[in-house]
C-alpha cells in the first residue's frame, strides 16, 4: 500500500499486529512509511486484554472465562511525520509514550 500511495499521500501507517515495527522511512516519492505504529493499550496484557482468556482460549482451544480489558497503565504508540508545504513528508519519528 505504501509503493501504491507514494507520492499521492502524506503518510501510510499501519496498525494491526500490535507491536510497533522498526521500518519508520520517507519513500522515494516522499510518503512517510510504517508498517505498524503499535498498540494503544495496556502492554502487561495480551493484545490489550486481561491475559486470563485469551490464554484459555489459545490452550485450551475455548474459552470459559470472558475476554476482559486489560485493566493496566496505557501505553500510546504513533508517529509524528513532518510535512513540506506541497503535503509531502520530510521526516517520521516513530512515539511510544509509557506511563
Amino acid at each position: 500500500m505504501g509503493v501504491f500511495l507514494d507520492g499521492k499521500v502524506s503518510c501510510v501507517i499501519g496498525s494491526h499486529t500490535h507491536v510497533p515495527t522498526a521500518d519508520a522511512h520517507i519513500l522515494a516519492g516522499g510518503t512517510a512509511y510504517q508498517t505498524d505504529a503499535g498498540m494503544c493499550g495496556d502492554y502487561d496484557s495480551i493484545i490489550g486484554f486481561e491475559p486470563k482468556g485469551p490464554m484459555q482460549n489459545f490452550l485450551q482451544k475455548f474459552r470459559k472465562v470472558r475476554m476482559e480489558p486489560a485493566k493496566g497503565t496505557g501505553t500510546l504508540c504513533g508517529a509524528i511525520v513532518t510535512l513540506n508545504p506541497k503535503g509531502l513528508a520530510t521526516a517520521i519519528e516513530p512515539v511510544q509514550l509509557r506511563a
